[in-house]
C-alpha cells in the first residue's frame, strides 16, 4: 500500500528561449498523465518577452572578445522576477559547470519543495551575473549541450515521477536503481525462452524468499561490476545474510 501523504500540485516554472520544447512532456506516459491529473503545473517564461526593443534582443557579444554570443542578464532577471514565488521555492540553473544531478537530488527536490524554477542557458554561455539568481546549479553529466532545455526536462521527469500519485505502485520506486545505493536487479517476462536465452529458474520457482535473495544478490553484483563507486566502502557491501558479497 502507498503510505506517502498526498501533496499539493508541484509548480514548475521554466525560463527558456525555446518553451515549445517542453510540450513533449505532456505526451510522456506517466509524466503526461501526472500533468493531466493536476499533480503538477508547468509554466514557461521566454526571456524574449522581457527584452526591450523591436527585435527583443537577448544576447550580445562577450566582453574581452571571443567566439559566440552570451545570454544577457536583463531579460533573464526580468523573467525570473515575474514568476510568483511559492513558499518552498527552489531556483535551479541548468549549466555544464553545475553539480551532476543524481537520484538523491530528485528525491530532495520532490519532497522539500513545492515550486521549482529552472533557468535554461543557451548560446556560448550566460552572463556570469545570472548565476546569483540560482539556489543551485545542476548538470546532467560531463557534456555540453546547445541549451539547458534537455537537462531541465530530465530534472522534471525525475522529480515528478517521485511525487505522490505519479507512479501507480510506490513499491516500484523503492526497488529501482540508486535506491539504497544499489542498481536495480534484472527483469524478465514472457516468453520463458527467447532465442536460446532462458529466464533464471528461481524466478519461476514460486519461492518468494529465494526470489528476494536472488534479486538482492543481483543488485549487489551489478553495482559492484558497473558502478563500484556507489558502494559504501571499497571491500563491497554486506549481503542480506550478513556476510561479505
Amino acid at each position: 500500500m502507498d503510505e506517502r501523504q498526498p501533496q499539493a500540485p508541484l509548480r514548475l516554472d521554466v525560463v527558456s528561449l525555446f518553451p515549445q520544447a517542453f510540450h513533449v512532456l505532456y505526451a510522456l506516459g506517466v509524466i503526461g498523465r501526472a500533468f493531466k491529473a493536476g499533480l503538477a503545473e508547468l509554466y514557461t517564461h521566454n526571456p524574449r518577452d522581457f527584452a526591450p526593443g523591436p527585435h527583443h534582443k537577448v544576447d550580445d557579444s562577450p566582453y574581452g572578445g571571443g567566439a559566440g554570443m552570451v545570454l544577457k542578464p536583463e531579460p533573464v532577471f526580468a523573467a525570473v522576477e515575474s514568476i510568483p514565488a511559492g513558499h518552498r521555492r527552489r531556483i535551479l540553473l541548468m549549466c555544464p559547470q553545475g553539480r551532476p544531478f543524481c537520484q538523491s537530488d530528485a528525491q530532495r527536490l520532490a519532497t522539500d519543495h513545492d515550486q521549482l524554477v529552472m533557468i535554461c542557458g543557451h548560446y556560448e554561455g550566460i552572463d556570469e551575473r545570472i548565476r546569483c539568481l540560482a539556489d543551485e546549479e545542476l548538470c546532467v553529466g560531463d557534456v555540453v549541450l546547445t541549451g539547458g532545455e534537455i537537462p531541465a526536462m530530465a530534472v522534471i521527469n525525475a522529480v515528478l515521477r517521485l511525487r505522490h500519485g505519479t507512479v501507480g505502485q510506490a513499491e516500484s520506486l523503492r526497488q529501482e536503481s540508486f535506491c539504497q545505493g544499489l542498481l536495480e536487479y534484472p527483469h524478465y517476462t514472457r516468453p520463458r525462452v527467447f532465442r536460446g536465452m532462458d529466464v533464471p529458474a528461481v524466478l519461476c520457482s514460486g519461492d518468494h524468499g529465494a526470489v528476494a535473495r536472488w534479486r538482492q544478490a543481483q543488485r549487489e553484483q551489478r553495482t559492484r561490476q558497473r558502478r563500484p563507486e556507489l558502494l559504501p566502502h571499497p571491500a563491497g557491501i554486506m549481503t542480506m545474510s550478513g556476510g561479505k558479497p
